[in-house]
C-alpha cells in the first residue's frame, strides 16, 4: 500500500482497525475474541478492518495455519478490507525503520546474553529481568551475536485504554532498553507491530489484555518516529482449563471450527459483555455479526479474565 493510498483511505474512513493473529496453530477462543472485538468496534464506526498475519518468527509458524485461519474467518462471516499483510514479506521495511532510528542515535548494539542480563539486572520487571543498559556506550564482551536495542528514558509513558482506563509505565524501570532486532537476526514484535500499523494507517488497536504492558513501549516507539499514536482497547483474557491464558499449549481446548463457530461467536459476544439474546444463540455467523455491529457497546466490555465458556 502506498502512502498516497493510505491518505486516500484515511479521508474516506476515519477509523481503521485490524486483527493480527500469529499462525502458530488453529484459531482458538482467545483469538476469536480479538477478531470479534476489533471487527465490531471498527464496523460500528463504519471504518475499515484489516487482516495481518504475524509470521515473524519462523520456528513458531505452523505450516498451513495461516490459510486455515483465513478460511475459517471467512466461513464465520468476517469480511476484511484490502489484501492480507504478511510480516515475513516486510523484512526490508523493518530494516529501513531500524536504520532511521540508528541515524537518530536512538538505538545501540548489545552483546549481552540472556544469562548476563539476568545476572546484572537490578530487579525483575513486568516481563522478566530489566535490562540495565550495559551496552549503551558500546558492546561489552566478545559475543558476536548482537541485539539492537532502543534506548528508553527514565520517565512514565501514560495512555488511556478504552476498556481498562488510564495505564502508566516507567519504561526504564519496568523493562529497560528493549530489543527491536534480536541477537538471532529476527526483528522483534515491538518494532514490527508499530511499523505495520503505521504503514496500514491503523487508528484503532484492539487485542488481549496480556499486551497491556507492551503498549507503552509501542507508544514510545511511535514518538521516536514522530507519528500519531492509535487508540488502544484491551479485551479481557480467556483462561484455559488450568486457569492460565488460553493458548496453543491447551491443545484442542477452546479451538474454533466451522461446526462450533456460530455457537462460539454467541459465547464471545456474551464474554465481551454484550448480552446477546438467547433467541439468536443458534443464528448463523453472519446474523450474529450483524447483531454485534448494530449493538456493540465498548462500555459494557468487562476487564476481569474468565474461563472459556462451553460452545
Amino acid at each position: 500500500m502506498t502512502q498516497q493510498t493510505i491518505m486516500q483511505s484515511n479521508k474516506q474512513h476515519s477509523v481503521v482497525g485490524r486483527f493480527a493473529p500469529s499462525p502458530t496453530g488453529p484459531l482458538h477462543f482467545g483469538s476469536l475474541l480479538a477478531a470479534l472485538g476489533s471487527y465490531l468496534l471498527s464496523r460500528k464506526a463504519q471504518g475499515r478492518w484489516l487482516l495481518r498475519i504475524e509470521d515473524l518468527d519462523p520456528p513458531r509458524v505452523v505450516p498451513g495455519a495461516a490459510d486455515a485461519m483465513l478460511l475459517l474467518l471467512e466461513k464465520l462471516g468476517f469480511e476484511w478490507d484490502g489484501k492480507v499483510v504478511y510480516q515475513s514479506q516486510r523484512i526490508e521495511r523493518y530494516q529501513q525503520i531500524l536504520q532511521q532510528l540508528h541515524e537518530q542515535n536512538l538505538v545501540f548494539a548489545c552483546s549481552c546474553s540472556r544469562r548476563e542480563i539476568l545476572a546484572s539486572a537490578p530487579h525483575t520487571g513486568e516481563e522478566g529481568p530489566v535490562y540495565p543498559g550495559t551496552c549503551r556506550k558500546g558492546p561489552i564482551g566478545n559475543r558476536q551475536e548482537r541485539a539492537i536495542r532502543l534506548q528508553v528514558p527514565d520517565e512514565v509513558v501514560s495512555y488511556p485504554d478504552g476498556v481498562f482506563g488510564r495505564q502508566s509505565q516507567n519504561l526504564q524501570r519496568a523493562v529497560g532498553d528493549f530489543a527491536l532486532r534480536r541477537a538471532d537476526g529476527l526483528f522483534a514484535y515491538q518494532l514490527a507491530v508499530v511499523v505495520d500499523d503505521l504503514d496500514s494507517a491503523v487508528t484503532q488497536v484492539v487485542r488481549g489484555a496480556d499486551l497491556l504492558s507492551s503498549t507503552p513501549r509501542q507508544i514510545f516507539l511511535y514518538r521516536c518516529l514522530q507519528q500519531s499514536v492509535p487508540e488502544y482497547f484491551h479485551l479481557p483474557l480467556a483462561l484455559g482449563n488450568n486457569a492460565k491464558k488460553l493458548s496453543k499449549r491447551h491443545g484442542s481446548f477452546g479451538l474454533i471450527t466451522s461446526e462450533n463457530g456460530g455457537r462460539a461467536l454467541w459465547q464471545a459476544l456474551n464474554f465481551l459483555g454484550q448480552n446477546p439474546p438467547v433467541a439468536i444463540k443458534n443464528a448463523s455467523p453472519v446474523e450474529l455479526l450483524a447483531w454485534g455491529v448494530a449493538n456493540f457497546c465498548v462500555d459494557r466490555v468487562p476487564t476481569a479474565a474468565r474461563s472459556v465458556p462451553e460452545f
